[in-house]
């Protein structure tokens, strides 16, 4: 059994919601859920300030893209690139090319379980996130949530972060 890959949908702008909804009813018409079985718009919480007042609202992080978990193969690429308000695959020519592990990783897609034998005082890298390229010490672990606090020297000062354990790299 082949296993199922992410692949990246273009959309029409401002017609994600209604293509994911269309290739939705695609994937039941034509008995597609063992071939199809996620669909996502990348969305992201942001903290947006409008009047003074601070509110948190969820917003796309990829417009005109729909991101898809299929077993992919020529019978369904009609059904899919046919489907309303999908324009096609994104990868060469139209043809659908499937995300690497480090783009799924870094899309968050999958909870990724990261397995990661880290104690107090060992060296990390940091590989994803807002201080991806830091190399800091671990200050504190927590095994259980797959997290670990580290310190980092930033603008030469000491800034402490909580990271999950597949944004390190034991150096």
């Amino acid at each position: 059994m082949e296993e199922a890959k992410w692949y990246v949908l273009h959309t029409f702008s401002g017609y994600e919601n209604v293509a994911k909804e269309n290739l939705e009813t695609v994937r039941d018409k034509f008995n597609l859920e063992n071939r199809i079985f996620d669909i996502i718009i990348p969305m992201e919480e942001v903290m947006e300030e409008k009047n003074g007042k601070k509110k948190l609202v969820r917003r796309k992080v990829m417009p005109c893209y729909l991101i898809v978990k299929m077993i992919y193969g020529d019978d369904i690429w009609h059904n899919i690139t046919r489907t309303r308000g999908i324009t096609g695959f994104v990868g060469p020519k139209g043809r659908p090319l499937a995300l690497t592990e480090d783009e799924v990783r870094k899309l968050h897609l999958e909870n990724v379980k990261v397995e990661l034998d880290l104690k107090e005082g060992d060296k990390v890298e940091v590989i994803d996130g807002p201080l991806d390229k830091f190399v800091g010490t671990v200050v504190s672990v927590d095994a259980e949530n797959s997290k670990a606090k580290v310190v980092v020297e930033m603008f030469g000062r000491d800034t402490e972060a909580t990271l999950d354990y597949s944004q390190l790299r034991k150096v």
